[in-house]
């Protein structure tokens, strides 16, 4: 990690605050100097002491000489509002927002200086991000197979051994014994279910498209949200990591879409556009995602991690838009 966040080497000579501060001073003292040579060549006089008609001479060569440095200064500083406004916005979830460099030397560096800062910082965000996930993935990975092979065999275990005890006991305890299956055996089906969501073996086994379309099809049958989908056939070899990332984010809308949006109908599509891959997830819910809660975040997250872009719509009334596009994902090898 520490190689990561090395910090960047001081340029050599003067500092940025030296710097400006020297060029502020050229700008007054050229200014005053300026004024002081106009002074000395024009036909004005002082009088000592001031006479009352010299007042408005003396006023308004100050007035200039004011307007002149305030203007030259206010040129000179212009960089800085940009750079304070950058500040203000800066956010690492979305990558490659940099300031022009523009402006005089100076400047420059500082600007310079500040987009090496934010170069740093994203690349230490993904890859604490890429770490974090990846343990995510294989903690979730150990659990599932915990909950399959050690919590799934014991309740297997249990409901056959209480289909032996209803086929002997007596028939009195027949229906009793009959509830008590049925409630091991929806136990049972909840721990898969869980354990496919924590790793969905249908992604490794079959591959991207068909996992996606298990993940709308097992949405559909709980009967809340009825989830129409298209994806389109020959899509190019994806990395295991690419696939993934598409496969949770998709995950985690349909999710959100269960549970908070209040809607009726999804539309799941992974398609190709001019040269990206783009998986898009609507709904005619109730919109109006305000502050974006974890779920939203760790979709930009993972986004960043194959540097894809993560875009949510969703205007209050008007359903919500989740498009995750991956650049150059979509592009045909050369010949």
């Amino acid at each position: 990690m520490k190689d990561a966040v090395a910090t960047a080497p001081e340029p050599p000579g003067r500092s940025p605050a030296q710097a400006l501060f020297r060029r502020l001073f050229v700008i007054n003292a050229l200014v005053f100097a300026a004024g002081t040579f106009v002074l000395a060549l024009s036909p004005a006089t002082v009088s000592s002491p001031v006479l009352l008609a010299e007042v408005p001479v003396l006023l308004i060569g100050l007035a200039l000489i004011l307007a002149a440095n305030a203007f030259l200064v206010r040129a000179s500083l212009a960089p800085l509002t940009s750079l304070t406004a950058l500040m203000r916005r800066v956010d690492l979830m979305h990558t490659h927002d940099r300031l022009p460099v523009v402006g005089n030397r100076d400047l420059r560096s500082v600007t310079d200086t500040f987009n090496q800062m934010l170069d740093r910082l994203e690349e230490e965000r993904s890859v604490a991000s890429a770490q974090a996930l990846a343990a995510q993935e294989a903690e979730r990975g150990r659990i599932a197979r915990e909950l399959h092979d050690e919590i799934g065999q014991s309740l297997t275990v249990a409901l056959l051994a209480l289909k032996r005890v209803r086929d002997r006991g007596p028939a009195e305890l027949s229906e009793e014994l009959g509830h008590a299956q049925e409630a091991i055996r929806t136990s049972l089906d909840e721990v898969r279910q869980v354990a496919h969501r924590l790793r969905p073996g249908v992604l490794e086994d079959l591959g991207l498209t068909s996992a996606l379309t298990a993940l709308a099809t097992d949405l559909s049958q709980t009967g809340t949200v009825e989830v129409s989908r298209r994806l389109a056939p020959g899509l190019p070899p994806l990395t295991s990591e690419v696939e993934l990332v598409l496969y949770r984010i998709a995950q985690e809308s349909l999710t959100n879409v269960a549970r908070h949006a209040q809607a009726t109908r999804a539309t799941l599509t992974l398609t190709p556009e001019r040269g990206d891959l783009v998986l898009r997830v609507t709904d005619n819910g109730r919109g109006g995602i305000g502050e974006p809660g974890a779920g939203i975040r760790g979709m930009h997250e993972r986004a960043l991690l194959i540097g894809a872009r993560l875009n949510v719509h969703s205007p209050p009334g008007g359903g919500t838009e989740i498009t995750l596009t991956v650049p150059g994902a979509a592009k045909e090898d050369a010949p």
